[in-house]
């Protein structure tokens, strides 16, 4: 089988692609440029990559219908990974929201009208979790987040929006869709490139952050993300379903920092150790713009129910710990912990 994973260069896309390649799969990938293929072999080939001969690249922008024909012809499966935009600190949030869902709807209308059989669309917990009251709920893959909800930001409303446009194009067609939604994505680096949750690690890796308020996150491994998206593409009752993607409970940025602390010894020599109390960040938050996101959820941990992704798919993701580890171990070892 040929599967499209589109935004090669990523994150996620790149565990996926490994996954996908280490499972006997036909790959092909789409890049901005293709003449940024090099680099990105470099990078998957570093980072273990088997069968890098079954792996091809086609170029295909999401803000541009050209190249998208070619990318999914011939293709039984689509992996939709990539992100349109950037989100944080934008100064026009409706161009934003509109510019994720065209991408996404984009990449959908090509998969349809070539007969791809089913692609597996990367949305994310903010499609789900935000805009809620503080009530004590656990969420679940049928709740969809609030668009006009306190705290929902223009992220959350752009992969809000992205998501429910793909389910209104696709759902009840001939091409099935399914689509994951992760909680904070940490793991192993590839490359230099530091991206998505693993900055928070970075950040506190580094001594950027001197000290932690309280916030707490749900937290899943990005290997165990790329495993979901594979069997996603073929599972029986997946189809149809969205699938919330978390592990453990949800974990103190304190915790997180005595997890490196515990496991890295000198490479976590940056790491603080005291905590902000709650009463100083709303007053920061007065001041600055950056503590304002985040007074809302000031003692606040989601819980997250992954219940169907393991009853439906089989999936089984390791612990939180393990994917706090791996990224702190792998920014250590490529230099990209400031430390």
């Amino acid at each position: 089988m040929t599967t499209l994973v589109t935004g090669g260069s990523g994150f996620v896309a790149g565990h996926c692609i490994l996954a996908l390649l280490e499972q006997g799969h036909e790959v092909r990938a789409t890049v901005r440029s293709l003449s940024r293929v090099d680099t990105v072999r470099s990078v998957l080939t570093d980072a273990g990559m088997t069968r890098g001969d079954a792996l091809t690249f086609v170029e295909a922008d999401l803000t541009d219908d050209a190249g998208w024909a070619d990318a999914v012809a011939g293709c039984d499966h689509v992996l939709h990974v990539a992100s349109p935009v950037a989100t944080e600190n934008v100064t026009d949030s409706d161009a934003v929201i509109a510019a994720a869902r065209e991408g996404t709807l984009r990449v959908l209308r090509a998969a349809r009208d070539a007969g791809v059989t089913r692609v597996v669309l990367t949305s994310a917990f903010h499609a789900v979790g935000w805009g809620h009251p503080h009530d004590g709920r656990t969420f679940t893959d049928d709740d969809w987040t609030v668009l006009d909800g306190p705290g929902t930001d223009a992220y959350a409303r752009s992969k809000t929006l992205a998501e429910r446009s793909a389910w209104d194009l696709l759902d009840g067609g001939p091409t099935e869709l399914t689509t994951l939604l992760p909680v904070a994505v940490m793991g192993p680096v590839m490359g230099n490139a530091v991206s998505g949750s693993n900055l928070l690690l970075q950040r506190i890796l580094n001594g950027g952050m001197p000290g932690y308020p309280d916030l707490w996150i749900p937290i899943v491994d990005v290997r165990d993300v790329a495993d979901a998206h594979v069997r996603a593409m073929t599972a029986d009752g997946a189809a149809g379903q969205r699938f919330l993607l978390a592990s453990d409970p949800a974990m103190s940025l304190k915790q997180v920092g005595a997890t490196l602390r515990d496991h890295m010894g000198d490479g976590a020599g940056k790491v603080p150790t005291r905590s902000i109390p709650s009463v100083v960040v709303r007053l920061a938050a007065l001041f600055s713009a950056e503590f304002r996101p985040v007074v809302g959820d000031l003692g606040y941990a989601k819980k997250v129910s992954d219940s169907k992704a393991r009853r439906v798919l089989g999936w089984a993701p390791r612990p939180s710990v393990d994917a706090i580890v791996a990224a702190g171990e792998s920014m250590v070892r490529r230099g990209l912990a400031g430390s």
